[in-house]
């Protein structure tokens, strides 16, 4: 690694920063000396009744406080914070009106639409009365089906103002996919759309609705959304089923009311993307969320009203849960729905240029793709308004960490980010007051108390172990639904150490006080019972322009582990002997020897969520012989098929 940083903040970036007025607010209010972001992360850690209650004060939650900041803190799960407290999640988030931007949607096929805050507050106003007409209470379930446009967010919003819990997923899903999930939750409302429009082509979703709907008998209406043009055909088919637009007919805007609420009442439900078992439905509590999001928002992110926030993600990935916070903070919200690259991969920024985006948000695979594209945004697009380039979905190479410097801004911060639906929100993230280094997340967010341990439960800095979080925080699930002795939720993270959120993910501190996340530790690889972390793998292979993109996993082998790279040639490129002599010269220089695949076998596909993660386990289990249950969790479940009784690996 380069012993100068990519990226450092000007003195006046960290002086104009939130987070530098926060860390006044913080030594007024406790009274001691905090003159760096490292000091200002002790005493919230340290304090967390402070530190949370300040975060409620300087960000102006609009609710009842109450007297009571945090009970029983010292217990995981159990603790409970903000007691006493009353609000609604929807009232924080539509606390702005007039006639700016609130929203501005683009569709692939070149819709684009715009919602202003009056805009916003008249169709969330008509979908509250269309709930409350169609029987909805608070701790009722709404589910949405949806692209990523504005009645995804209205409908939420709506929900959440009634006191009802959303929960939503991608239209790419398959029938057992949805019934996967809303299943298990009973919809007491289903929203979906007429289609969407991906890769050029129009995806028409009537039959899969309509399938879906049958089988959910607790649904008491079907909402259609219209984006074809043909929601009334979707909705005559559909069990149920009627077209959105001729139910709001029937109510005018008028002012939105919002149930006053508990901060642990639950907001949303969202699902683990494993693939063993049908998925886990995770539920979140309205406070925490808020609370959250607004610390992360606005100090991490740097994130103030006006500004013009981006995230690619689908409805079906907590990012967009994440997005949609960003009203809070009086933000306009762009939303971009459908392929990244169609009809080429400029499509992102030239939406950033002509929306003149602040925040640019997307994932790490999107970063990798553009550059072994080719392309240079930096020569072709201005991107002048661009602040901050986030990327999370998996660990950010260094190769890319640079191509976004060299690439496509030179002044920019770079956030990698990394929490997970699990948490709604972050452990580890953006620091806008300290230098960019090149392959490390900047360090752990305000009230997370982050560490990183061995197999003892013991501290460990420059070497890889568990990545722990050794104190409660507000945005801990409040459970997991139909989980109600809570066994599932303490075997899910408090297993492994006790009384400690143990995430599953493979981490190391660096000597920057900065992390790197190295992947999965249940994919983790351990040949010789020396534990490697995949993406150690991945940052090696995937610079070389020959792969196209690899997935790597541990096969049990002769009493021991062996590591297997399964990769993707590029177009025109054949695995022969000499690729394969330098995939392994280049891993053994670029990681150690001890990453060196045993075998190297060539794919034509690659399996992976529906939010785009490349699906080690399902990979590992197939080879192994064993039954992959939730392929409905996948974007390509048919990708399964090239890992069966691979010929190479039985010897």
């Amino acid at each position: 690694m380069s012993e100068a940083p990519l990226w450092s903040p000007s003195p006046a970036a960290i002086a104009a920063s939130p987070m530098t007025a926060f860390m006044k607010a913080a030594a007024r209010a406790s009274g001691s000396d905090i003159g760096d972001y490292g000091r200002l992360h002790q005493w919230s850690i340290e304090d967390r009744e402070a530190f949370w209650g300040l975060v409620w004060d300087q960000c102006g939650v609009i609710g009842e406080k109450g007297s009571r900041v945090m009970v029983d803190g010292d217990r995981m799960p159990g603790a409970s914070f903000f007691p006493d407290a009353r609000l609604n999640f929807a009232e924080n988030l539509l606390r702005k009106k007039g006639g700016e931007d609130a929203i501005v949607f683009r569709g692939e096929d070149k819709v684009e639409r715009r919602l202003s805050w009056d805009d916003l507050h008249a169709l969330v106003s008509r979908m509250q009365q269309l709930f409350r007409a169609e029987g909805v209470k608070a701790g009722d379930r709404i589910a949405g089906m949806m692209p990523n446009m504005p009645e995804a967010v209205a409908a939420m919003l709506a929900a959440a103002s009634l006191g009802a819990i959303w929960s939503s997923c991608s239209p790419d899903f398959g029938v057992q996919g949805v019934l996967d999930r809303f299943g298990q939750i009973e919809p007491v409302l289903f929203i979906a759309p007429d289609g969407y429009w991906y890769a050029g082509k129009r995806i028409d979703v009537g039959e899969k609705v309509a399938q879906a709907v049958a089988r959910m008998p607790s649904v008491r209406k079907a909402l259609i959304v219209d984006y074809l043009g043909a929601a009334d055909e979707v909705a005559k088919a559909t069990p149920r089923g009627e077209a959105l637009t001729a139910a709001l007919s029937r109510f005018t805007p008028a002012e939105v009311t919002f149930e006053l609420l508990p901060f642990s009442h639950p907001l949303y439900i969202l699902y683990s993307s494993g693939t063993t078992g049908i998925p886990k439905c995770i539920v979140h509590s309205a406070g925490g969320t808020l609370i959250q999001h607004l610390k992360e928002q606005r100090l991490h992110c740097g994130i103030v009203e006006g500004d013009r926030f981006f995230y690619f993600t689908t409805c079906g990935w907590m990012m967009w849960n994440w997005l949609v916070s960003g009203l809070a903070s009086g933000a306009t919200l762009l939303l971009y729905d459908g392929s990244p690259f169609h009809p080429d991969g400029r499509v992102l920024f030239d939406f950033a240029d002509a929306e003149k985006m602040t925040y640019f948000g997307t994932s790490a695979k999107f970063i990798d793709a553009v550059h072994k594209s080719g392309l240079r945004p930096i020569d072709t697009h201005d991107l002048s308004t661009v602040r901050l380039i986030s990327s999370t979905g998996s660990p950010l190479s260094p190769d890319s960490f640079v191509f976004v410097y060299e690439g496509i801004k030179k002044d920019v911060h770079l956030a990698s980010i990394s929490g997970g639906t699990d948490i709604v929100s972050c452990f580890v993230l953006g620091i806008p007051t300290k230098p960019v280094w090149i392959g490390e997340i900047q360090g752990a967010a305000l009230g997370m108390a982050v560490d990183v341990w061995d197999e003892e439960g013991r501290h460990i800095a420059g070497e890889k172990g568990e990545l722990v979080c050794t104190r409660a925080f507000p945005s801990m699930p409040i459970g997991f639904w139909n989980d109600p002795d809570g066994a599932k939720y303490r075997g899910a993270y408090f297993e492994r150490f006790d009384n400690i959120w143990c995430h599953g993910d493979f981490a190391e501190w660096t000597k920057h006080g900065g992390i790197i996340i190295h992947g999965r530790s249940d994919a983790t690889l351990n040949p010789g019972g020396v534990r490697i972390g995949t993406a150690e793998i991945y940052n090696q292979v995937e610079q070389m322009p020959e792969i196209a993109e690899a997935i790597c996993i541990g096969q049990d082998w002769d009493g021991d582990v062996r590591v297997v790279l399964f990769v993707r040639p590029a177009n025109g490129v054949t695995l022969d002997k000499d690729l394969e002599q330098r995939i392994r010269a280049k891993i053994r220089s670029g990681a150690s020897p001890r990453h060196v695949p045993a075998k190297i076998v060539a794919v034509r596909d690659i399996p992976r969520t529906k939010s785009g993660k490349i699906t080690e386990l399902a990979v590992r289990d197939v080879v192994h012989g064993r039954a992959v249950k939730n392929k409905e969790a996948l974007a390509n479940p048919e990708a399964l098929e090239l890992y069966k009784d691979i010929p190479e690996l039985q010897a």
